[in-house]
């Protein structure tokens, strides 16, 4: 029975081709549309068309409904890609590809996976374009690769998407997605959290257990529905739909906002507005990560906006969702006199990824007065009697009605949130000094002279002494601190405990606080000779650099001719003994993962860090493992502390051979292009589970990316890894191996592109595995 309906299926989904054709613009060979002349081909009905659409300053190509007056754009081809010049041309060419035409000749294919040449093409009058073969069959065609929308008759089969705009007129790749899973389950995620991860869904239908093969789909009547392949309605997600017309156009789009929204508008409607059908969300604060690092959204009129905590600023004040930074960069503990200097506010009914470094059973007060003492602690959620120790950047904030418990935020002194305190202490400060007036009245000489002295041995401990305690030792607009060599000595015992030897030095174990917390004292070896203000500097720029996939700087020194970094300790080493040493290895989800910290890790130091910042050195020596298991990157900003004779020797007694770009032996310049290498060669250490030059294997296999390269021309992958795996996966992830180890720095991808391939957010495409770059 179920052969009959798929035949009964196909010769009906065949005549309805047939159908469409005839009431749809034909296409034939050879003809061609530009910006300038004859942008686009419409549909029979001239609802939909396909062509150049204004972007920016540019074009794009897309298609939109024509007759409604903004012009709604339902498809864009390229989506990621800058806007096109006017001197551009699309071309049906005669040879039946579908091809964009630069002015200087090049030709790109905008249907690169059509598997036999066009004979013609056709704008249909369901928003579908197609091209067919020469026996009227269609071959490729846009309902296949949906963008932010589907339109009635557009299915979103398992394993598809849709991912929302950057923006109301920007179509390119936005925050959300919405996948139609394999498992049934129709999911929205934000777009930058793998697909696996179900703690960051915010939307599911609740489908889980339908099995493989279900699709989304909208009828004309604007019925929104999930079935299988048999027909069956597994599900119908806007009731029972409309009364059957044929007066209005629907539309299902994944908004800007990731909020789903299904569309309507009537054809005889005289205005551009769509009206809402239907939506899962009842919050637009619903989506996870609509707000940027510790930024949180609030609903106000009807509308999401971004709100930042107290003691905390946008980043950019007309870009509210990019995030918000402390308005102070002073530590919060004590001053020097022993003070509290900063105060504790709260946030109800704000809800953070929760992700604690300590978890206490206490009362909210008990739960302040913790956090208080707590210098590592940034903030605490107070929840169900538990006390939930966080660290800075607080991520998808959003505030909720139900309770999600308090946020404690430490607002520190001198920031804008503190005005009151400021008040009190400038009234305090005034009285001591008519005080001071009174005494100098009588004892002026010995007053002078005991301050005087006070003064000055106040500065010189200062300066010399800085307290061994983790609450104390603060310096003035740096979150670092500040230790003598003396103290670090102690900390170290006397530097005996080795954990490893780097590109910049060797590295101890340490301990603060008479033990209560470890640190990794990292003593810089053959470093530029830079005056104190220099090396403060860069000391500085590093310990602004936060993200969950660095090792964070907690302090360093810099005595006389020792300069000494101070790290957390990361308990799990280093990740080539994570990998090579460890008695259970980390299976196949685990490395991806792994491989995922460390992408987001560089695109944290290349794009939205502070400084910009150029690694220079990743390799497996240079990526700690927490207890967790979670990977961070070591080492970033040193590269330029490096003596000029040894910032280009990253080979050979550095340990890094074989990470090393080709541009390094080329004298050519060094740019973020130089870490996707170096990240490709570690991010096929860690798929592979092997070094990257491993003497004792045989000869085609000692050198991993030659082997790599080999396997895969072969199409023999599965060799690469020790265990079996899903051979669809496993291509995807040599596929973004061989992009960044590209020869031609200008062919690597950027490593934004690499998180969104691992993150299975755009198409990997072929590599064209240019094999010259192995032999490095």
């Amino acid at each position: 029975m179920v052969a009959i309906f798929l035949s009964l299926l196909l010769i009906t989904r065949f005549s309805a081709a047939i159908a469409q054709q005839r009431n749809s613009s034909n296409i034939s060979l050879g003809s061609s549309l530009s910006p300038n002349a004859n942008p686009y081909w419409l549909s029979g009905s001239g609802q939909f068309a396909f062509g150049f659409y204004e972007k920016d300053d540019g074009f794009a190509i897309g298609i939109w409904m024509e007759k409604i007056r903004q012009k709604t754009v339902v498809w864009t081809a390229n989506r990621d890609n800058p806007p096109l010049s006017r001197n551009v041309t699309l071309l049906l060419t005669n040879d039946g590809r579908l091809v964009l035409e630069q002015e200087q000749g090049q030709q790109t294919a905008l249907t690169n996976n059509a598997p036999f040449s066009a004979s013609s093409a056709s704008m249909l009058n369901t928003g579908n374009f197609v091209l067919y073969n020469s026996s009227s069959n269609i071959i490729w065609q846009t309902f296949d690769a949906p963008t932010d929308t589907i339109l009635p008759g557009q299915p979103l089969l398992a394993g598809n998407k849709l991912v929302s705009s950057s923006s109301e007129t920007n179509h390119a790749r936005g925050k959300f997605q919405l996948i139609m899973q394999h498992d049934g389950n129709l999911v929205q995620y934000p777009s930058d959290i793998p697909p696996k991860a179900n703690d960051y869904a915010y939307w599911d239908s609740k489908t889980s257990d339908a099995g493989d093969n279900i699709s989304l789909n909208l009828d004309r009547n604007g019925q929104l529905f999930l079935r299988n392949l048999t027909g069956f309605h597994i599900k119908n997600l806007n009731g029972q739909g409309n009364t059957p017309h044929n007066f209005s156009l629907y539309r299902l789009t994944l908004d800007f906002d990731g909020i789903l929204r299904l569309y309507s508008h009537g054809l005889n409607q005289d205005d551009d507005d769509w009206s809402i059908e239907w939506s899962p969300s009842s919050s637009n604060c619903d989506p996870i990560g609509l707000c940027g690092l510790n930024a949180y959204c609030t609903v106000k009129e009807q509308k999401a906006v971004c709100t930042c905590p107290p003691g905390f600023d946008f980043l950019d004040g007309r870009q509210p969702d990019l995030g918000c930074k402390r308005n102070s960069s002073t530590d919060g503990c004590t001053s020097k006199n022993g003070e509290t200097v900063d105060i504790l506010q709260e946030l109800g009914r704000v809800e953070w990824e929760d992700n604690p470094y300590s978890i206490l059973s206490l009362t909210k007060t008990e739960c302040r007065e913790n956090y208080s003492k707590d210098c590592e602690c940034e903030a605490a959620l107070f929840k169900e009697q538990e006390c939930r120790k966080q660290k800075f950047p607080l991520r998808f904030g959003r505030e909720r009605q139900d309770n999600s418990g308090t946020t404690i935020i430490k607002v520190r002194f001198g920031s804008s949130n503190t005005t009151q305190v400021s008040k009190r202490r400038k009234k305090q400060h005034g009285m001591a000094i008519l005080f001071g007036s009174f005494a100098l009245l009588g004892f002026a000489l010995i007053v002078l002279a005991f301050s005087a002295f006070l003064i000055l041995r106040y500065r010189l401990w200062s300066y010399k002494k800085v307290s061994y305690e983790v609450n104390e030792g603060l310096v003035e607009d740096v979150s670092l601190r500040v230790f003598t060599y003396s103290q670090l000595e102690v900390a170290t015992n006397g530097f005996v405990e080795q954990l490893g030897r780097g590109s910049f030095g060797t590295v101890f174990k340490g301990a603060l606080s008479n033990g209560q917390r470890n640190i990794a004292v990292k003593r810089l070896e053959k470093v530029v000779a830079e005056g104190d203000v220099e090396f403060t500097n860069e000391m500085r720029s590093i310990g602004r650099t936060h993200h969950r996939n660095l090792v964070r700087l907690l302090g360093y020194c810099h005595d006389d001719s020792n300069r000494l970094l101070v790290y957390e300790y990361m308990c799990n080493g280093t990740l080539s003994n994570y990998l090579f040493r460890s008695l259970v290895k980390p299976n196949w989800e685990e490395r991806i993962k792994i491989s995922l910290n460390i992408a987001r890790g560089i695109l944290y130091l290349h794009e939205e860090c502070e400084i910009h910042i150029i690694h220079c050195d990743l390799n497996p020596n240079n990526i700690l493992m927490d207890e967790h298991g979670c990977a961070k990157i070591a080492d970033f900003g040193l590269a330029k502390l490096l003596m000029p004779d040894h910032s280009r020797t990253l080979t050979g007694i550095r340990g890094t051979r074989g990470y090393v770009a080709p541009e390094w032996h080329k004298n050519l310049p060094i740019t973020v292009k130089a870490d996707v290498y170096s990240f490709g060669v570690v991010f096929l250490v860690i798929i592979c589970c092997r070094k990257s030059i491993d003497v004792n294997a045989p000869e085609e296999e000692a050198i991993l990316v030659n082997w790599v390269y080999d396997c895969f021309k072969a199409n023999e992958v599965s060799k690469l890894v020790p265990e079996e795996v899903d051979q669809q996966s496993l291509e995807r992830m040599i596929r973004i191996g061989l992009w960044c180890i590209e020869e031609d720095p200008a062919v690597r991808p950027p490593i934004k592109k690499v998180v969104q391939m691992l993150e299975g957010t755009i198409e990997i495409p072929k590599p064209p595995c240019t094999q010259s770059s192995f032999l490095h």
